[in-house]
């Protein structure tokens, strides 16, 4: 049988069970956070995201149980940009759903269009639209059209990510990703108006519409842009805007040692992790940065980037929890 991992939230430290495992209950971001802050150091939960088509929103996860004979502990979806893809937000949801009831934990990424662009194409939509800075300082000042197209494209998630407030499901959420760096039209902006700003904003105005079942996760790339990771603090929200710090290493492929300083020292004591890698860590590494709460591995990158050997390496590691392998305590 599987080891399951039972946290409460006045828990002080882990207890493993021999029971076998659960379905996750309604719970609160509250529970998420207890959760990670005590993984830190001494587990990181095993995630795989799953981006487009999003028609078929399990594809990689499905993935990696076939290779592993685990399913991922954390499973990752997408908003998405274009027309098609964001008409099956609501199949994304619908696993969401799933995944949680069989214990994994929800992460949602958006790779989001201008504000003034309802749907588009990755490539000149997403990636490659700069904002002018006339157009920046426009978006961030509230009441003005870009300001008030921006909360209407937030507008255009709440249904969905309402929906999973009422199923009682915390969403580990992680908008305006790799903000340090500038392919984005949200990203490359250091300093207090600039992206760290956007993502304040996108937190306030979804608390404002009651979505309270958010876990807010900030994110940052291994870049050399913006003075690399000596530059991150010039992106951080605050300690009130966030509630994971995470990485995405896909210049250095593993965190190296000054970008792993450098996330932990803006984390401020909070949970970290690996939003996005390409390649699977290796139990070695995970074990010489014992911070990481979670890693994801990027859909497609799973089988092109990796080999069976490595990923069930990884999987079937003591440190490494997949689904049925701990319990979010219930509301």
């Amino acid at each position: 049988m599987n080891r399951k991992i039972l946290l409460g939230l006045t828990a002080a430290a882990l207890l493993l069970s021999a029971a076998p495992a659960n379905a996750t209950g309604p719970s609160t971001p509250d529970s998420v956070r207890t959760l990670l802050r005590q993984f830190s150091g001494n587990h990181v939960i095993s995630g795989v995201h799953n981006k487009e088509p999003l028609s078929n929103p399990g594809q990689y996860t499905g993935q990696a149980h076939s290779i592993t004979g685990r399913w991922a502990g954390l499973w990752g979806g997408e908003l998405g940009f274009r027309a098609d893809d964001i008409g099956n937000r609501q199949s994304v949801v619908n696993q969401a759903k799933i995944e949680w009831s069989h214990g994994s934990l929800v992460n949602l990424t958006w790779h989001m269009c201008r504000p003034d662009v309802a749907s588009c194409e990755f490539d000149g939509g997403v990636n490659g639209s700069r904002l002018s800075d006339a157009e920046w300082q426009q978006l961030i000042t509230d009441g003005t059209t870009l300001n008030k197209d921006y909360k209407a494209k937030l507008d255009t998630a709440v249904p969905y990510l309402q929906q999973l407030k009422n199923a009682g499901i915390p969403v580990l959420f992680r908008p305006l990703h790799e903000m340090n760096e500038g392919w984005a039209w949200w990203g490359g902006r250091p300093g207090p108006n600039g992206s760290a700003r956007l993502f304040q904003i996108t937190h306030d105005y979804l608390l404002s519409k009651g979505l309270t079942n958010i876990v807010w996760v900030w994110n940052v790339k291994d870049t050399d842009a913006n003075n690399g990771s000596a530059g991150v603090a010039a992106f951080y929200p605050g300690d009130n805007y966030v509630d994971v710090a995470s990485l995405d290493p896909w210049v250095h492929g593993w965190p190296t040692s000054a970008w792993y300083q450098a996330i932990l020292a803006v984390a401020h004591g909070k949970p970290v992790s690996l939003a996005e890698v390409g390649t699977v860590p290796s139990p070695s590494q995970l074990a010489a940065q014992p911070r990481w709460t979670w890693f994801m591995i990027w859909s497609d990158y799973l089988t092109s980037a990796n080999s069976p050997a490595g990923l069930r390496a990884t999987f079937n590691s003591p440190r490494v929890l997949s689904q049925g392998q701990f319990t979010v305590p219930s509301s």
